[in-house]
């Protein structure tokens, strides 16, 4: 058999979102793994945990030999079938175990007998993957200039970062808004794969001489923001979105009560009023310390009274105070409170026309 291709430019790998197989068992993959990766196994959970054991007691080539014996005729003819179905739908792909070693050379190789295709596998696997992302997050994050962009709850920074090319929703990339009320209708990416999505999502925007954050803490929901990122971050220029209160009041509007019902709703048509209900509750539940008791009462009644509004008549006026005073009365005095310490760092002020004209006259966006 000839010597079968491996990749080693992984750079281009990621730019051009190349699809690949994880030949990894699930477990595996559930841990971390990458965007535009399927999963498609060469061994599972209980045959890599039976391989692993006997590699353990009795060596490499009993392991090997086991290997063989757990996966053959049909499981084989079907993991085979699956390697192929993704091969003929992503004939440009290539395929990964995790030191790119045993695993994925078999894979490879059957796939070569089967049909003759050279279809490369990584070296190094998902190992060196991963190594390169983190080398490269701190490499990119040395050499290009952040700004951030800040302001109040609900002034619509995630907003304008849509409207810039040269930047990098760490929100998005977390699936998570950044606060006791940020969290979405699906679950968060593990820390592995937050990691994993934003390496890549530097790597694609290297050439950029400025990218544009929002101001974030050291966590979004339960994803921790890489320190290298943290630490050019906190000491980069700080453009600040002021908006009216109003304002503020229809962007929350929007995102946490409309547009989060509507995705509660698509999700579960069955369900979806009690889950966005139970959003909420328990959303308000976690900032109950800090509002004090009578505070918190005070907001679950109005809560509760919004959403009796909005499920029995369609009515969503009765949020409207309830985020005004989450707004004015919770989040704003943290703002004041943590802007008081970057105020050293505001190059700017301004509403979002004029903070995207001022980004454009220095050449930022």
């Amino acid at each position: 058999m000839p010597e079968l291709t491996q990749i080693t430019d992984f750079t281009h790998l990621f730019s051009t979102d190349t699809p690949l197989i994880d030949s990894r068992a699930p477990v595996e993959f559930k841990q971390g793994a990458f965007p535009y990766a399927q999963n498609l196994i060469l061994m599972s959970n209980d045959e890599r945990e039976q391989i692993g054991t006997c590699y353990k007691n009795k060596g490499q080539a009993k392991a090997i030999e086991l290997g063989h014996q757990l996966v053959q005729g049909k499981a084989k003819d079907k993991r085979i079938e699956a390697w192929l179905k993704f091969i003929k739908n992503n004939p440009n792909g290539a395929l990964y175990c995790f030191r790119g070693g045993l695993r994925s050379q078999i894979a490879q190789q059957w796939i070569y007998e089967a049909t003759g295709i050279d279809y490369p596998r990584i070296a190094g696997g998902y190992k060196a993957l991963r190594r390169f992302l983190i080398e490269e997050t701190e490499r990119i994050m040395q050499k290009i200039t952040p700004v951030v962009i800040g302001g109040q709850t609900g002034c619509g920074k995630t907003l304008l970062l849509d409207k810039l090319n040269n930047t990098i929703d760490l929100e998005g990339l977390a699936n998570h808004r950044g606060s006791a009320f940020g969290n979405t209708t699906t679950p968060q990416p593990t820390q592995i794969n937050f990691e994993n999505t934003l390496a890549i999502e530097l790597i694609k925007q290297q050439h950029c001489a400025h990218l544009i954050f929002e101001d974030e803490g050291a966590n979004i929901g339960a994803n921790h923001i890489p320190d290298c990122l943290q630490v050019r971050t906190k000491q980069a220029d700080l453009v600040l979105l002021e908006v009216s209160t109003e304002q503020r009041l229809q962007v929350s509007m929007d995102a946490y009560v409309i547009d989060m019902c509507q995705s509660f709703m698509e999700l579960d048509s069955q369900h979806g009023f009690a889950n966005f209900a139970n959003y909420w509750l328990t959303s308000l539940e976690k900032i109950q310390k800090r509002l004090g008791l009578e505070r918190y009462q005070a907001l679950l009644k109005k809560v509760n009274t919004a959403l009796s509004m909005y499920q029995e008549q369609g009515e969503i006026k009765g949020f409207y105070s309830v985020i005004e005073a989450l707004l004015v009365d919770y989040y704003d005095p943290m703002y004041n409170y943590q802007i008081q310490k970057k105020m050293n760092r505001v190059v700017f002020k301004g509403n979002a026309e004029e903070v995207l004209s001022y980004l454009s006259e220095k050449s930022i966006n």
